[in-house]
This record gives structure tokens, C-alpha cells and sequence, in this order.
């Protein structure tokens, strides 16, 4: 075997089979053509081309840049989400409105966010990523400054909902650039950093707004947002580029590129869009993804997961206030549960997504582990620890919510949910972009969609639901719900997935 570096970056070769997984026992007979990294040992995947604008090619630093860049817009759109989890009952007495009526602009904008995600992939197959990335996030910042301005609610709910459509844009489409700038097995670990940044927001968002509403008005929290928004939208303009890249075609029929601002609006990419989808084919892209079996069961199975998540996070001040009495300034300081938890988590992830997956593969006695190669289905490993930690984890708010239980276990039981909801993210997603590359942004807009579809249906329920039968029962039910249908699909995905991908028939798009 060869070992090919482009500025410090071993790069390696990729063979697919038809189901579109990657097939490692192809290479029983590997050439010297055949490229490793540089422990000679991991075959890695995709070959690159000769092309140094392949962004496989980039630099190890750019593409940490580029990653960086994208994974901070990712943490805005829940960041502004849940933010108003803190700014609701200000609002309520500024309004003079009932609390769970405000409430219902957190719950359109959730819902956008996941209807945003599968726009946002459409649009960047047919587009190109960079210039979707800007513009959805340039309509996100004005509607946002639109958001801190306001002074009445219908106002205020209408640009929270329209927020919600454009300002998900890297959060949902954010495994297409790890797709595209990263080998195979590189993937765990810029999953873990960028959706680190995704299930941190939410937490952060009310953590530093509670402390911010101790003096000011809830207006401020979302002007803080609107200041991250226009940072991140300066860091697209100043640092991203452009990562989509036809390996279909030769090295000197690809478009040469002459300005970075020309591709920020995409002037470029319109230049060159027959080597790209129709916009036919873009729209029926997320379609025709959903449609595959695989794909389906981890959407339902990551709604069902992390609805309690964003329910808990939209509520959980109310509770702590009625419960615990506490003042804004505590609710903004039992934050740092979660965010402590889910810090532990991308470090700690690091390392165990990894090491699951190897040991994985090493008890099944798979004779392609010699070659760094792990099953897709090996990612989920992880998901079967994260199972009883989130379990154990709703099961003790609910004890600790209803019987007083003193504050400091209620927030071990919350980091330990949120811990769970950490690790099991990124194993799924790395498991469906090990499945399915070629449509790594139509998987990765799916799930956020059933995050987002979760989330929404919690927080109409979750307050209601608690109050009329007690937190003991609503959260043991939301236990033994997460319990059931993630044993159920995580057997279905491991256990029968070859055979679920044949019945689902291979998904083959004119472009990655």
C-alpha cells in the first residue's frame, strides 16, 4: 500500500458497494496504488483526486477552520430557540399574556428548524453549499435583530417562526461539509465536535440569558443573539469556502475557481450548475432518503429520544420556580448542569466512539478490522450505553420534581439525560453517514427534522402532562417510551440492516 499526504494529511481510497456502504472486502488484494494514513495500517476513504482545490486536499488547518466555522453557526439556531425557555414569563407579565400562550412561539420556531433543515439540503445540491450557508444566514440574522426589537407578541412569534426556517442552516446540512472535507475515519470525531456545539445551545442559550434578565429586559437575550449571529455570518464571509466537489468527472473539466466572495454568493457555483443536481433532482433528494428504511427508523428513533430533551429545557423553569423557588439568577446557574455534562461528553467522545466501534468489530472477529475498518452498525454501540443513562436520567427528574428532592440531585439526574443525548447523537449520525455518503445532508436534515418534530410535540404536552397526573408518572412514561422504541430500533438497525437496505433498494444520486 501507498501513503499519499497533501500538506501534512495522509489521504486514502474509497470503493463502494451497491447498497451504498462501503465495501472494505474489495481490497483483499490491495495495490500499491491503494492509499493509507500514515500508520500504514487504516485504509482511508475516498481517494482524493490530484486537484488541490479537492477540499480532501485543503490544509489540516483550513479544514479545522472551515469545521469550526460551520459547527458555530450550528450552535446558533437552538441557542436562539431555547433561549426563549428564560424569557418566557418576563414576557408573559410584559404582554400580559398567559405563559403557555408565549410558549407557542418556542414551538413554531422548533418546528421550522426542522422544516428549514430539509430545505437548506434541497437548495445546496442545486446551489452549492457555501451559498446557501450565506444567504439563509444572512436572513437569519436580520429576522433575529427582528426578534430582539419587537414590542408586541404577534410580531414577535411571526419572526421567531420565520427565524426558525433560515437560521438552521448549518445544523442540518453540517454533515455534508464533514462529507465532504474528511476521510471516513475521521468522521466520528468532527461529528462529535460539531454536534457538541448543536446539543450544547440549547443549554447555553437560557443558562447565560436567565443572568442576563437579573438586569435587563428580555429584549437583551435575543440582541446577544443577534450579535453571534452577525459574527458568524462575518466568519462565513471572511474564512468559508466552498467544500462541494464532483469527483465523477476529470480533473481538467472542473470549474477553476477565481474569488472566494464570488463562491460566498454563489456566482461561481450558478456558473458551473450542470455539474451539480436540477432542481428537480435536488427537491426529490431528502424524498427519496427518507424513503430508505435505514434512514426512516433513525428519525423516528431520534424523535422519540431527544423529544424530552427539548421539552425539559422549554419547561424546566417553570418547575424549578413553582418547586424550588428559585430566582432567576439560580435557574441560570442549575444551567451549568447540562452544559458541564455535555462538555464531558464531546471530550470524553473523542476518544470512546472510536473505541466502541473498534471493539465492535473486534468481538464479531471481523475480518476487516485488520484494516481499521469498522461496520456502520458498529457506531451504534455507543447508543446502547447512552440508553440507561437517559432512561435513569428522566426517571429521576420526575421522582426529584414531584417528592422535592433536594435541587442538586435533580440536576445530576439532568446532566445524566443530557450525557445520554450527548454520545447517542453522534453515534447515530456517524452511523448513517457511514451509511449512506453520498447523501450526507439529507440524512443528517432528517434527524434534526425528528429532533425538531420531537421537540415541538413535547412542549405543547410537557407542562400539561406534569400537572395533571405528576411528574413521577409523566416522566416515567417519557422513560419507558425512549426505553421502548430505542430498543426496538436499535435492533431493527443492527440486527436487520443489510437486510433493511435491500428492501429499501440503493439510493443513487446523479451527484454526492
Amino acid at each position: 500500500m501507498a501513503t499519499y499526504e497533501s500538506k501534512g494529511l495522509a489521504i486514502a481510497s474509497s470503493h463502494t458497494s451497491q447498497d451504498g456502504t462501503f465495501d472494505i472486502e474489495s481490497r483483499k488484494s490491495p495495490t500499491d496504488d491503494t492509499m493509507t494514513a500514515k500508520d500504514r495500517h487504516t485504509v482511508l476513504i475516498p481517494q482524493p483526486s490530484d486537484n488541490p482545490q479537492d477540499p480532501l486536499n485543503w490544509s489540516q488547518s483550513k479544514k479545522m477552520m472551515v469545521l469550526l466555522v460551520i459547527s458555530a453557526c450550528a450552535f446558533l439556531p437552538d441557542y436562539t430557540s431555547a433561549t426563549g425557555a428564560a424569557t418566557l414569563i418576563p414576557q408573559a407579565k410584559a404582554w400580559m399574556l398567559p405563559v403557555n400562550t408565549v410558549a407557542g412561539s418556542i414551538a413554531g420556531n422548533v418546528f421550522m428548524l426542522g422544516v428549514g433543515g430539509v430545505v437548506v439540503v434541497a437548495l445546496s445540491a442545486y446551489f452549492g453549499r457555501l451559498p446557501v450557508l450565506f444567504w439563509f444566514l444572512l436572513i437569519g440574522f436580520v429576522t433575529i435583530a427582528g426578534v430582539a426589537g419587537t414590542k408586541t407578541f404577534p410580531a414577535f412569534e411571526g419572526l421567531r417562526i420565520m427565524n426558525g426556517l433560515f437560521i438552521t442552516v448549518a445544523q442540518a446540512g453540517g454533515l455534508m461539509f464533514i462529507q465532504d472535507m474528511f476521510f471516513l475515519h475521521e468522521h466520528a470525531k468532527k461529528i462529535n465536535l460539531w454536534s457538541g456545539a448543536i446539543i450544547l445551545s440549547p443549554y447555553l442559550g437560557p443558562m447565560l440569558a436567565s443572568f442576563q434578565l437579573t438586569t435587563l429586559s428580555w429584549h437583551w437575550p435575543y440582541w446577544v443573539g443577534t450579535i453571534a449571529t452577525g459574527v458568524c455570518l462575518l466568519l462565513v464571509i471572511a474564512l468559508a469556502d466552498e467544500t462541494y466537489y464532483n469527483r465523477s468527472i476529470p480533473t481538467i473539466e472542473q470549474p477553476v475557481q477565481k474569488s472566494r466572495v464570488l463562491r460566498v454568493i454563489g456566482v461561481e457555483q450558478w456558473k458551473s450548475r450542470p455539474q451539480r443536481s436540477t432542481f428537480l433532482q435536488a427537491i426529490m433528494r431528502p424524498v427519496r432518503a427518507i424513503l430508505q428504511l435505514p434512514v426512516l427508523i433513525a428519525t423516528f428513533y431520534y424523535l422519540v429520544d431527544f423529544a424530552w430533551a427539548v421539552g425539559i429545557n422549554n419547561t424546566l423553569s417553570i418547575f424549578l420556580e413553582a418547586d424550588y423557588h428559585f430566582t432567576t439568577r439560580s435557574i441560570g446557574f442549575f444551567y451549568f448542569a447540562p452544559v458541564i455534562a455535555i462538555l464531558l461528553g464531546v471530550v470524553l467522545g473523542h476518544w470512546i466512539h472510536d473505541f466502541t466501534a473498534q471493539q465492535y468489530m473486534k468481538m464479531r472477529k471481523h475480518k476487516s478490522y485488520e484494516t481499521g475498518y469498522v461496520e456502520p452498525e458498529a457506531r451504534l454501540m455507543i447508543n446502547w450505553i447512552a440508553l440507561p443513562l437517559q432512561f435513569v436520567g428522566l426517571l429521576l427528574i420526575g421522582f426529584c420534581l414531584q417528592r422535592d428532592w433536594h435541587w442538586g440531585i435533580t440536576a445530576f439526574a439532568w446532566g445524566l439525560f443530557v450525557f445520554g443525548i450527548q454520545i447517542a447523537t453522534v453515534g447515530l449520525n456517524a452511523y448513517l453517514l457511514e451509511l449512506y455518503p453520498q447523501a450526507a445532508g439529507e440524512v443528517a436534515a432528517w434527524v434534526n427534522f425528528g429532533r425538531s418534530l420531537g421537540g415541538f410535540i413535547a412542549s405543547y404536552f410537557e407542562i400539561p402532562w406534569a400537572t395533571g397526573m405528576g411528574t413521577i408518572k409523566s416522566f416515567g412514561i417519557q422513560a419507558a417510551l425512549c426505553g421502548a422504541v430505542s430498543i426496538t430500533c436499535l435492533v431493527l438497525l443492527q440486527g436487520y440492516g443489510r437486510k433493511l437496505r435491500a428492501v429499501s433498494g440503493k439510493l443513487d444520486f446523479k451527484t454526492s
